[in-house]
């Protein structure tokens, strides 16, 4: 069932509340740079920069900005050091990726407040992506995280491949656990599972949410990262709501993927997050319809359409925003 805004210009979700969900929830926004590091044009650092802050002036209370990634491995993400400056001082608090300690050189000299790592639950991933075994991903991270907590900095992990990979298959819950326990022990504040291959089903989430239960960590100190590549990421945030996780990561108009890993399609759209969100009753913060213009608009600079579902619905309608 859907409802009308209050002057009838565009649907709205209606709001039908369901029981044992969180009545907040943080949406940590991932577009500008999991959403733009596969693409193959190159991205102006001016669009870039207005990119970031749409987004912020949506509501969306995180937006990961960058990536301080040798420019060999992640071309669109080589102008890091050059978009930073042009968000203000308020770009200092969004987070970057770094994937060793000269990336969180790099951060430390522009002042950045908060970092993330990226690590795999796989071994075939971890040498693919960072060139080092499972443990010696864990190896090469802990002088980073230890440096950049030393420096007062926030710093959350990913770890990548945590319900299938596409060169080992199904992975194993308890390898997942042990993974990313070791990375929290290394000092993160929070853990994002990544489901990079977009494999995972509802049933595997709650599992795997109920694995880290019994290892001692419970969901306030983990995070969702759904890929809708065989359109599964709605049904497996509902899965994790209902766990009680309460940060999801998404990207605004569904942009992303993994350039290394080819099945890796597109992250779940800040979009269609929010519009289930809404219908839910849950609390999120985020303008919609400030987030839909900005993927129209970043889908007109990519010269392509939006493969979010919700962008593709309103984006041709005035997008007040609902009250």
């Amino acid at each position: 069932m859907s409802s009308t805004s209050h002057d009838g210009s565009r649907p709205l979700p209606m709001t039908v509340p369901a029981q044992g969900l969180p009545t907040s929830v943080t949406i940590y926004e991932v577009g500008p740079r999991d959403g733009l590091q596969n693409e193959k044009t190159i991205v102006p650092v001016e669009v870039k920069a207005e990119f970031v802050a749409r987004l912020l002036s949506a509501g969306l209370p995180v937006v990961e900005a960058t990536s301080f990634v040798h420019p060999k491995w992640v071309p669109q993400l080589a102008d890091a050091a050059e978009l930073i400056p042009m968000l203000g001082s308020g770009g200092r608090a969004c987070p970057v990726l770094v994937p060793n300690e000269r990336g969180l050189d790099r951060a430390l000299e522009l002042g950045m407040e908060r970092i993330a790592i990226f690590g795999s639950a796989t071994e075939t991933f971890a040498q693919k992506n960072l060139n080092r075994s499972l443990d010696g991903q864990l190896e090469m991270f802990e002088p980073t995280v230890a440096r950049a907590l030393e420096a007062g900095m926030d710093v959350r992990a990913y770890v990548s491949m945590c319900f299938g990979d596409p060169w080992e298959g199904a992975v194993p819950v308890e390898q997942v656990v042990t993974v990313g326990k070791r990375l929290l022990d290394l000092g993160a504040s929070q853990l994002s599972l990544g489901d990079t291959i977009g494999v995972a089903t509802p049933g595997h989430v709650t599992a795997l949410l109920e694995a880290f239960g019994d290892a001692g960590i419970g969901c306030d100190r983990l995070a969702m990262h759904f890929h809708d590549t065989y359109g599964q990421a709605l049904a497996n945030t509902y899965s994790a709501l209902r766990s009680g996780v309460t940060t999801y990561d998404a990207s605004a108009g569904g942009l992303g993927g993994c350039p290394y890993a080819k099945s890796a399609t597109g992250n779940l759209a800040t979009e269609d997050l929010v519009w289930m969100l809404d219908g839910l009753g849950i609390d999120h913060g985020v303008d919609l319809g400030a987030v839909v213009e900005t993927s129209v608009w970043m889908a007109g600079e990519l010269g392509r359409p939006s493969p979010s579902a919700v962008v593709r619905a309103l984006g041709g309608a005035p997008l007040d925003s609902p009250a």
